[in-house]
């Protein structure tokens, strides 16, 4: 295996990246947000790494979260694992430094990230979940839209919200940290 891989600076970025996933994860879960701010690591280290690493940080942060704090995230490992997946094979093609890509590159890393959350929230949990926009789903549900529309038109929106927040924040970040961080595995 390539030692540029496994070094000492690629372990402390996972790290790092993974406790900001659980940070974002238990603020929004705190305060019940409608988005959930725990891919934001997910992405940086997708940009920064690669596919493989991003979906490293995602089975860690999924697999800590769920075991610690919130026993849902394990289900949702899934999620996690794609948008690590499809946000290194973007990373891959495009600058993660451009502000002008951050729109579209958060509707192309949620789309997949959203077919799976829905098929997720609506098969194992019916709509009710731990996260904030539970609420927006039973108001929904409440009058009268169809429990599976529901959860998609909240999973649509609240996904792509969160992923705009996360490929943005990513766009910050990558930009303080290029330069510090000199092994770029993803080109």
């Amino acid at each position: 295996m390539n030692k540029k891989i496994i070094s000492p600076r690629v372990i402390t970025l996972v790290g790092l990246c993974i406790a900001l996933n659980i940070v974002g994860s238990n603020l929004a879960l705190m305060l019940k947000l409608p988005i959930y701010l725990d891919t934001i690591g997910t992405i940086l280290s997708a940009a920064l790494l690669g596919p493989l690493g991003g979906m490293i940080t995602g089975l860690l942060t999924g697999t800590f979260v769920g075991l610690t704090t919130d026993m849902i995230s394990l289900y949702y490992i899934p999620v996690q694992l794609v948008i690590g997946l499809v946000a290194g094979l973007l990373y891959r093609r495009i600058l993660a430094n451009d502000v002008k890509n951050v729109w579209w590159v958060a509707f192309l890393i949620s789309v997949p990230g959203t077919v799976f959350s829905t098929a997720i929230t609506y098969y194992l949990f019916h709509g009710v979940t731990s996260s904030g926009s539970n609420i927006l789903v039973q108001i929904l549900a409440g009058i009268g839209v169809n429990k599976f529309l529901a959860i998609l038109l909240v999973q649509v929106i609240t996904d792509y919200c969160d992923r705009l927040v996360g490929v943005y924040t990513v766009v910050v970040l990558f930009n303080l940290l290029k330069n510090k961080f000199p092994v770029k595995l993803s080109k």
